[in-house]
This record gives C-alpha cells, sequence and structure tokens, in this order.
C-alpha cells in the first residue's frame, strides 16, 4: 500500500505582545480549513502555528509589567494558544520561540551563515520603528513615520550583524519567474517584484546589541539574534531541523507546501525567509498565500481606537463554528474583509440559522414525522427534481475548484447556494400537502431522499469550515458516507431532528454588547493620559471617592465581561456596581476586599443590572487590568 501523500502547512507565529484579536485568529481558522480539508482528500498533514516571543517590544512591555520577560511570554503564549484551542483549530505543534530545541537551532543556523560568510559585522544607523522591529532609511519612510505602521520611528545606530540579501537578489528573481505560483494572490508577488527587488534589496541586520532579550549570538555575547533569522525559522526547527542533520520528520515534511500568512509580512517571508533558505541550500516552500486583513468597519483594530473584537470572546457568545463560518465566508481571497457585531449577526441569522439549520431541522423532522424516519432512494423523478441535483453536481464542482485554489469564501457561496436550493425545492414540492395523499406517498419519500442526499453533501463539504456542527448534521442523518457526489447513499433512517443554530435577537443582544463596551470603557483610563484635558481642583471636588467593602459579587447573565458587585461603603445602604473586568478577575478575587467607588456617579443601567457608580482600577500594559484595592483603609473613608 502506497503511503498518503504529505501536506506541510504553517500559519505565522504571533507576536506574543498582547492577546490576539480576530483579525490575529484569522490566520489559523484559515489555515485550519486548508488543512481539514486536505484530510478530507487523502493527504497526510501536519500543521504548524505558534507564538514568536523574542524582541525590544517584549522587554518593554514586561519592564512596564514588572516582570521578567520569560513571564511576560509565558503569560501571552498561553493567551494565543487559549484562542486557537477556541476556535477547534487541530494544529500538530505548538511551537514558541524560547523553545529550546528552536533557540539551539536558531544559533547553530547564524553561526553556519556566518561560517560561510552569508552573514558579516558592521554597523546600522537609520530609522528603527520600535513595533515593527524594523530598520527604515528616510527615503523610505512615509510623511516621517513608519511605512508599515504609520508610528515615530527613532534614530538607532548600534554594531550589529547583516545577511547578505544582495547576494541572492538575481536567484530569487529567477525563482519568481521559474515558479509562478509561489506568492498567491498574484498582486502579492507584483509588490514585492516592483517595489523591493528591482530597486535593489540592502542587506538585513539580522542582530541587536541594544536589547537583550533575544537569542544569543555564540560567538559575539553582546549580540542578540534579531527577529526575522529567529522566527521565520520556526518553519524548519519545528519539524526537526538543525544545520547538523535533520530528523526524518524534517526530511518528509520539508518544503512546506504552504505558509498562510498576513498580506502585511509578505515581504518577510517571500525575500527574507527564501534567501535564508538559498543560503542553508535548502529547497524553498512551494507556495506562500497572504491573506488579506480583517478590518472593523473601514478601520483596522487598535486598542487605542476601542475597536478590538476577540474571536475567544466572540466564540463564547455565538458559538465556536459560527466565528469560523464569518471569517470563512466574508474574508474574501484578495480584498480586506470587515467585521462588525450587527454583520455578524445579520450574517448568522441568514445563512446558518435560516437557510442552513432550517433546512436540516425541517427535513428530519418532516422524515419522522411522515415515514418514521425511513426513506428509500426512489426511481421517480421529475424535472425538478433533475434541477436539484444538477444544482448538487454544481454546488461540488465549484465547492472543490474554490477549496484546491483556497477561495474559501467561495467555497462556503457554492455551499449555501445549495441550501437555498434546497429551502426553495421545499417551497416548491410541498412535502405537507403530498402528506395528505396516500397517492403521493413514493413522491413524497422521493422528495425526502433528495433532501436528505443534499443535506449529506453540505455536511461533508462544510466539515473543515464549521466542524462541530457538521458532526451533529452526520449523527441525525445516522449516516457517515463521505462520498461527495449524490445518490451514493441508498437507505436512510434518520435520528432526532436538533437545531443546529437558533436565531439571535438582534436588537437585544447589541444592547447587552454595547452596555457591556459602556462598562468597560468607564472602566478604563485613556491610554494617552499626557493628552488629557487639564481640570481645576473645583473640579475634581464634585467627584465624591470612598472606600467600600465588597460583601458579595457574582457574573452579570449573558454579559461575558460584567461583574456585580454588591458593596458596603459605610452609609448603613448597600450599593451594586457593574464592572466590565470578568476577563480579568473572579468573584473570588473580589470578594472580601476594599475598593475606591465614584460615590456620586449617575446610576445606569448595564444588562438589567443598575449600577450605582464605579470602581476604580489601572488599565496595565500587556492588555491588564489591575483593580486599586485599599484593605487597610476603614469602609466609608472618603478619598480626597
Amino acid at each position: 500500500m502506497s503511503e498518503k501523500p504529505k501536506f506541510y502547512i504553517t500559519t505565522a507565529i504571533a507576536y506574543t505582545s498582547r492577546k490576539p484579536h480576530i483579525g490575529n485568529a484569522y490566520d489559523i481558522v484559515l489555515a485550519d480549513m486548508i488543512a481539514r480539508y486536505k484530510k478530507m482528500t487523502g493527504f497526510d498533514v501536519f500543521l504548524l502555528t505558534g507564538s514568536d516571543e523574542h524582541g525590544q517590544k517584549i522587554e518593554e512591555y514586561a519592564k512596564a509589567s514588572g516582570i521578567s520577560p520569560k513571564e511576560y511570554v509565558d503569560k501571552v503564549s498561553g493567551e494565543i494558544k487559549a484562542v486557537w484551542d477556541s476556535l477547534n483549530t487541530c494544529y500538530d505543534r505548538f511551537i514558541r520561540t524560547t523553545d529550546a530545541d528552536h533557540e539551539k537551532a536558531v544559533q547553530n543556523i547564524f553561526k553556519k551563515l556566518y561560517e560561510q560568510g552569508d552573514i558579516y559585522k558592521g554597523h546600522y544607523e537609520g530609522k528603527y520603528c520600535v513595533p515593527c522591529e524594523s530598520f527604515f532609511t528616510s527615503s523610505q519612510l512615509v510623511d516621517g513615520k513608519c511605512p508599515d505602521c504609520g508610528r515615530e520611528v527613532i534614530d538607532s545606530k548600534e554594531e550589529a550583524y547583516f545577511l547578505r540579501l544582495s547576494k541572492y537578489q538575481d536567484k530569487l528573481l529567477e525563482y519568481y519567474e521559474q515558479n509562478p505560483d509561489f506568492i498567491k494572490p498574484e498582486s502579492r508577488k507584483n509588490e514585492m517584484i516592483n517595489n523591493f527587488l528591482k530597486p535593489g534589496l540592502s542587506d538585513l541586520c539580522v542582530s541587536r546589541t541594544s536589547f537583550k532579550w533575544g537569542i544569543p549570538v555564540t560567538f559575539d555575547e553582546d549580540h542578540v539574534i534579531y527577529v526575522w533569522i529567529d522566527a521565520l525559522s520556526n518553519y524548519i526547527t519545528g519539524i526537526g531541523f538543525d544545520v547538523d542533520g535533520g530528523t526524518e520528520q524534517f526530511d518528509r515534511l520539508w518544503p512546506a507546501d504552504l505558509h498562510v500568512i498576513g498580506k502585511d509580512i509578505v515581504r518577510f517571508h517571500t525575500i527574507y525567509w527564501p534567501i535564508i533558505l538559498m543560503a542553508l541550500g535548502l529547497p524553498l516552500p512551494k507556495q506562500v498565500l497572504g491573506h488579506p486583513w480583517v478590518l472593523v468597519g473601514e478601520d483596522k483594530m487598535s486598542k487605542s481606537k476601542g475597536n478590538v473584537i476577540y474571536a475567544d470572546e466572540l466564540a463564547k457568545r455565538f458559538g465556536t463554528d459560527a466565528v469560523r463560518y464569518y471569517l470563512l465566508s466574508e474574508i474574501p481571497f484578495a480584498q480586506d474583509g470587515t467585521i462588525t457585531y450587527e454583520s455578524f449577526i445579520t450574517k448568522f441569522n441568514a445563512d446558518l440559522a435560516n437557510t442552513l439549520g432550517n433546512l436540516v431541522n425541517r427535513s428530519i423532522a418532516m422524515t419522522n414525522k411522515y415515514f418514521g424516519g425511513k426513506v428509500s432512494k426512489k426511481e421517480i423523478v421529475e424535472d425538478i427534481d433533475k434541477q436539484l441535483t444538477a444544482a448538487a453536481d454544481t454546488a461540488v464542482d465549484n465547492y472543490r475548484k474554490a477549496m484546491e485554489s483556497y477561495h474559501n469564501a467561495d467555497a462556503c457561496e457554492a455551499v449555501m447556494t445549495l441550501a437555498k436550493r434546497c429551502n426553495k425545492y421545499i417551497d416548491e414540492t410541498t412535502p405537507w400537502a403530498l402528506a395528505k395523499n396516500e397517492a403521493d406517498t413514493a413522491r413524497l419519500e422521493a422528495v425526502l431522499y433528495n433532501l436528505l442526499e443534499c443535506i449529506r453533501l453540505l455536511g461533508i463539504m462544510l466539515t473543515p469550515i464549521i466542524p462541530e456542527s457538521c458532526e451533529s448534521i452526520e449523527k441525525q442523518l445516522c449516516c457517515d458516507n463521505k462520498e461527495l457526489s449524490f445518490a451514493a447513499v441508498a437507505d436512510y433512517a434518520v435520528g432526532e431532528a436538533v437545531p443546529l443554530f437558533a436565531r439571535i435577537d438582534a436588537q437585544k443582544v447589541l444592547k447587552e454588547i454595547a452596555d457591556e463596551q459602556t462598562a468597560e470603557k468607564e472602566q478604563k483610563l485613556p491610554e494617552n493620559v499626557a493628552s488629557l484635558k487639564e481640570i481645576t481642583i473645583d473640579d475634581f471636588a464634585k467627584i465624591e471617592l470612598r472606600a467600600a467593602k465588597v460583601i458579595a459579587c457574582e457574573p452579570v447573565h449573558r454579559a461575558k465581561k460584567l461583574l456585580k458587585l454588591t458593596l458596603d461603603d459605610g452609609s448603613g445602604k448597600e450599593r451594586t456596581v457593574a464592572s466590565g473586568i470578568a476577563e480579568w478577575y473572579k468573584p473570588e478575587d473580589l470578594t472580601g476586599h476594599t475598593v475606591v467607588v465614584v460615590a456620586n456617579l449617575k446610576p445606569a443601567k448595564l444588562c438589567g443590572v443598575e449600577s450605582q457608580g464605579m470602581i476604580l482600577a489601572a488599565d496595565c500594559a500587556g492588555n491588564d487590568v489591575k483593580v486599586l484595592f485599599i484593605d487597610d483603609v476603614p469602609k466609608g473613608s472618603k478619598i480626597r
């Protein structure tokens, strides 16, 4: 028996500066969909993901948080992994760039490239962007700021090691020409050629001396290995590569079949990374997919803008499959996609609840009601049946083409087009009317069989996209046949009809989300304190701050971010406060402590709770929040 063909797929490793938002999570959801589809079509798949944990920004965040860099990245890497798990992604390894095997292999890679002359020592002087960890010349800046993120840059001059990109420029351009599908979409390849390769590559800074949180250069202890050799090498170290010889796993899996990355890091993966591999004498990855961004409305997600949506929180509220379906159906192949709570709920109700869920539920229910759950294939074929089977064949064909070329939104559209056609077929054949006439029994059975066969096909096609729901479809059909062709199953004996997706009350849920956001904004201070408008002592005197003891605390029903605190502020009357701190505190963490409450804040109703004030907390680095405890202050004390 021949072995299955291998398919090695990777995501960009997530940077451990802070918890990833839903745009960051698109990488792993897209890669997981592709991996599941490849497994479904007979491949032996290995999916690598992980976290990027070194650099100046991490060092600064850790210092601001009062902990070591390792403690900081341990926390954030754990958050990243938890988000990936909340989205039901099935990766084979979650690599961390602080893993011992990775660090040792990277040191050996750096030393090898130095010894063979591809890395040399020099000095760097230029404009440096700390968030992007990138150097730029003055001519590369846009309005004096970083061309990638738009932030301020600083002047930087230091001793550094450099990778000879210029040495491999012509060889890389030749590779592009010989492998026209290396970069997808096509527009990304054109950007690399016209903006970087044709103007000429400058050698790349690959070490730093201005910070210490990185992998040390073994032969020069003043230097740490700079992000791109460190981070990019995970794609080979994660499967067992070392310069002394790869493992059996590495020999089997490399080269990678697909790198799934965001469009903003295409340059690093299609210029720097191929040149590193060429210098190591290794084959290049077969393809790099630079997917578009997920925007909130028209904007990129930003904590400072207050428009960040987190994937795990969305999954808790609406379900994992709902989040996966939205991302995979709404983000086009080459253009940026958008997400808002309103568009999410609209998509959920239209596609998952009304179209798919309704189809499955009423088809299974009618099969149970009219035939005791058992129907068989019939030879009765009318024109309308032929139209349905033709629609099924077209959907399968379109789905396969879209999935093979990673056009996930088109694949979702092909599936939903068939589901909509099935619902129309129900309206056209009116099974409830056929059931009234015994002479139409055979016709009714044929109609229900056709629907069940289409639902089976829908369940197979949607498995890489919404796996949990497709398990439910398979269970309700009592059929595990995975052949993707109509009439592959002769008989059905279905189970109980169980709703897949409950329709969302948009007005009610949007109100709950707005209440939570209001509470969270009230709880947090603005990040840019320096820009706050000055007030007078009279203004401050209007605020009454009191010490209050937390005598009870509980979660707020259907409000994931809110906790309901019952306070004793010494007035003889209990005070209730709703606080948006559930992400950072459990009720038992607060009960018994004394906090600072704004006592004369106008009451507001949040998710059904009348909040009579707010408690004070500090907005710390790394998306952390610390409630101000004053346990040694008597309750009721006025704070001046």
